[in-house]
This record gives structure tokens, sequence and C-alpha cells, in this order.
């Protein structure tokens, strides 16, 4: 039983979060998701046409989680895949580029596509990417600090390339999940809100606007 961080435990899996990657082209979502998902990075990366995902399972609280985790093109011609692409998420990763100030200016119309179309519990994280290209940083850390503080979204800088702050990123939206479907779960248990209904091993979790969950709080992750 068991796994290196990079593949799949051989138990049974008790739930399964799927996790959208967004932001415009360029970002390096594609590369963030594969330092993720397979420890790689490379150079070469190609732009993402449609929509890709990959998985990881990792264990939060001693409940073995599996992400699956989308990423798709920030180009225009593909907005067509939005509603399906946001469907069932209960997590996202807003991503920019700390090195090109108009990736972040285009934050809250992301932002404001994710809340149209995701569920109003998603889990929410800003990701200032390349942070390993601080010379050429044209978004300062204090400025997304406090965007994603008045937003209530966590935030983070990374860099794919150093395998910077990726994990972190990774862990703080599953682990907030987690504690929102336990917190769903107990709610469950005492008869609040969902009845006797029960969730099974392997459950894919969606967070619907009916249940009674609480939405995500106002705070920050450090930065690099």
């Amino acid at each position: 039983m068991g796994s290196n961080g990079f593949g799949e435990y051989d138990h049974r899996i008790d739930y399964v979060f799927k996790v959208v990657l967004i932001g415009d082209s360029a970002v390096g979502k594609s590369q963030i998701l594969s330092r993720f998902s397979r420890d790689e990075f490379s150079l070469e990366s190609r732009s993402t046409i449609g929509v890709e995902f990959q998985t990881r399972t990792i264990i939060v609280d001693h409940k073995t989680v599996k992400a699956q985790i989308w990423d798709t093109a920030g180009q225009e011609r593909y907005r067509a895949i939005t509603s399906a692409y946001y469907r069932g998420a209960v997590g996202a990763m807003l991503v920019y580029d700390i090195t090109k100030h108009q990736t972040f200016e285009h934050v809250p119309r992301w932002l404001e596509e994710l809340r149209t179309h995701a569920d109003g519990n998603i889990v929410i994280m800003m990701v200032g990417n390349k942070a390993d290209l601080d010379s050429l940083r044209e978004v300062p850390t204090e400025a997304a600090k406090e965007y994603a503080e008045k937003e209530g979204l966590f935030f983070i800088e990374t860099s794919a390339l150093e395998a910077t702050n990726v994990e972190s990123a990774f862990y703080t939206v599953l682990s907030e999940i987690y504690g929102l479907v336990s917190k769903k779960n107990l709610m469950a248990n005492d008869g609040q809100g969902l009845g006797n209904t029960s969730l099974q091993a392997g459950t894919k979790i969606l967070l619907n606007g009916d249940d009674d969950v609480t939405k995500v709080r106002k705070t920050t992750c450090c930065s690099s």
C-alpha cells in the first residue's frame, strides 16, 4: 500500500475532487499541472488545445483524495467549453504571470467567469507564477495579496520551473475542500441540511449552493 506521491495509491479512494486551472494563455498553467501531477517541467511546452486533465492522489487528514485537475487553453476561441469545464469543480487555481502585468489585469474577468459558471462554494487560489523571474517582475506581491484578500481568495506565488510552492498551492486548495466536505458530512450525520445522505468511498463530491456549507473565509496564503 502506498505511493511515491506521483502514482496512484493501491487502496480505496475516499474522495475525488475536481480542480480547474484558469487564466490567460502562456502563464504556465500546464507547467504547474505537470509539476504537481508528474513532477516534470518542459522548456519546450506546447500550448494547450481544448481541455486536458491529470490526476494525483494524496492523503489529507488520513483520507485518500484523488485530485482530478483540468487544464484549458486560455485563448478566446476555446471559450465555448466554459460551462462543461466548470461543471462539478470544487476548486480552482486562477493563474497569472508575475512578469506580465496584463495577465494580472485579466484576473477579475476570469474570476467573474468562474463565479458565474462554478458553484458559489468553490475554493479559489490565485497563483502568481514564474516567481523565478523576479528580476522581470511587473506585478508586486503586495498588490496581488491585497486583491486576493479583498476578493476572499487564497494567494501564493509559484515557480513551476523551480518547483517552488506548487505543492503548497494544491495542498492548500485540496485541504480546504476536504474541510468543507467534512463539515458537510458532520451536518449530514447530525441530520442537518443533508438528511440521511451518506458519502461513499470514491464519490465525486459536488458542493451545491443548496447545501449548508460555509463559504471560504477571506484569507491569504504566504507567498514565496
